[in-house]
């Protein structure tokens, strides 16, 4: 494996640490260490979103860059009398992407290694070995005997279960592959844009944010909103990357390597134009690369953010992941710095009247 410099340390520790929706504290515990240097306060919301503020000009307008601390995982229901697990998924999973995966049920007593099961293809009949299994037909396999051996273990329901995967640099050393990017590569960004603008000279207030519970319905989002109240926002998430074979254009338009998605629509915003205009003025005069995106499904904090009290010009900055909501996925390191470099200049040129501009031109 490749060294490991600074940032893939970071990286590495945000992806391996385990946090689906409501069991977002590891995580946290990993962006507070490595934001903290960067800001004046850290402090946390009252459903566990983390806020890290930073003020240039602690009467300038609020800034907020969100990334979401928690990652799609399962949740033990019930322990069968074998020992076996029922779980319930907790956000979005693709069935065809689950079974015969490891995974690492957290327990009280510590982790537990399971392994995703179903019935064999050998017994099942041609019909039925054509079809997908459904996930409610699935269990998790810890290799217990019984009911008592499993709670023994520690395991009780409510358990969260997370995929099990190793952080790793491709031979592309540029190509990183882990579990979690949808979205500890938000939190990443987030931690270097308070990196990026802590010793510069700027006129706002900056607050790099790491949201819980955005996979069941952006819900962090909306408190840390409410909290801090910002004049203008930007939601960091991972995009589709549309570079693989049998995607056309049509069907999504980003490639990884070839800048931070722009994101114009999605089903939780229309972007807002004032700030996506100066977005990629600041970009094009930078020469930093980005592509445009938009999708009809699917959203990122920036849905609730954008509605916040009043309301809130907001943008998606998206980077191109390939293999989201699985154990693995790929992105590409330009495309972060680049995000890094695109939203830390912008808060650098930002102030009262270029926010009253993007408002209300």
């Amino acid at each position: 494996m490749p060294k490991m410099d600074d940032t893939l340390t970071m990286l590495k520790e945000l992806t391996d640490a385990k946090g689906i929706p409501g069991n977002e504290r590891e995580v946290r515990g990993v962006m507070k260490k490595y934001i903290e240097p960067f800001a004046d306060e850290v402090t946390t919301d009252n459903l566990g979103s983390l806020i890290a503020k930073k003020a240039g000009n602690e009467n300038g307008p609020k800034i907020m860059i969100a990334g979401h601390l928690d990652e799609v995982g399962f949740m033990v229901t019930r322990i069968d009398d074998k020992g076996f697990l029922r779980f319930q998924t907790v956000g979005g999973w693709w069935s065809q992407v689950m079974l015969a995966q490891r995974v690492t049920i957290v327990t009280n007593k510590g982790d537990v290694t399971g392994v995703i099961g179903s019935k064999p293809p050998h017994i099942l009949s041609a019909e039925a070995r054509k079809k997908p299994v459904d996930i409610k037909d699935m269990f998790i396999d810890i290799g217990a005997s019984s009911k008592e051996e499993a709670e023994e273990w520690g395991i009780r329901p409510g358990d969260m279960v997370v995929p099990y995967f190793e952080f790793t640099v491709l031979n592309n050393e540029k190509m990183l592959l882990a579990k979690a990017w949808d979205n500890r590569i938000g939190c990443a960004i987030a931690i270097d844009v308070m990196k990026y603008v802590k010793d510069k000279q700027h006129d706002n207030v900056v607050y790099g944010v790491g949201t819980v519970q955005e996979e069941v319905g952006l819900r962090g989002a909306k408190t840390a909103a409410q909290t801090i109240q910002p004049d203008i926002a930007f939601g960091v998430d991972v995009g589709i990357a549309g570079d693989t074979p049998g995607i056309s254009d049509k069907e999504a338009m980003g490639k990884m390597g070839e800048g931070p998605q722009i994101i114009l629509y999605d089903a939780s915003m229309v972007s807002h134009k004032g700030l996506r205009d100066f977005v990629t003025d600041t970009a094009d005069e930078l020469n930093i690369p980005y592509q445009f995106d938009a999708m009809a499904g699917g959203g990122t904090d920036s849905g609730s953010i954008h509605l916040t009290a009043g309301g809130v010009p907001t943008l998606s900055v998206t980077i191109a992941t390939r293999y989201i909501h699985s154990h693995a996925a790929m992105l590409h390191r330009d495309d972060y710095e680049n995000a890094v470099k695109l939203i830390g200049e912008v808060i650098l040129r930002l102030d009262q009247e270029a926010v009253n501009k993007i408002k209300f031109d």
